[in-house]
């Protein structure tokens, strides 16, 4: 792995755009947590290594992880919406 960008629901891992994992939204390559943005800081941290099946694997479920937190997250939100806000939700 050498280079890592994103374009149109793409994670590329190479210069030539011809490696890289396919259907990742927006929402999941933008996700940060603690000033990082985790998609890219997880391939980051393996540059110039080659990926091997088990680290491709560990990669799908930390995307499949983040795309399920943005659905709870939100699910939580509209529930606390719904029973008031915040102040309201939580009596």
């Amino acid at each position: 792995m050498d280079k890592v960008s994103y374009d149109q629901r793409t994670i590329w891992i190479d210069k030539r755009r011809s490696s890289g994992f396919r259907g990742v939204p927006d929402a999941v390559w933008d996700y940060h947590v603690g000033g990082y943005q985790v998609c890219e800081k997880w391939l980051k941290n393996r540059k110039g290594r080659k990926l091997l099946k088990d680290d491709i694997e560990h990669y799908y479920r930390i995307v499949v992880a983040i795309a399920e937190t943005i659905r709870l997250i939100k699910e939580i939100h509209e529930m606390i919406d719904k029973y008031g806000g915040w102040c309201k939700a939580f009596l």
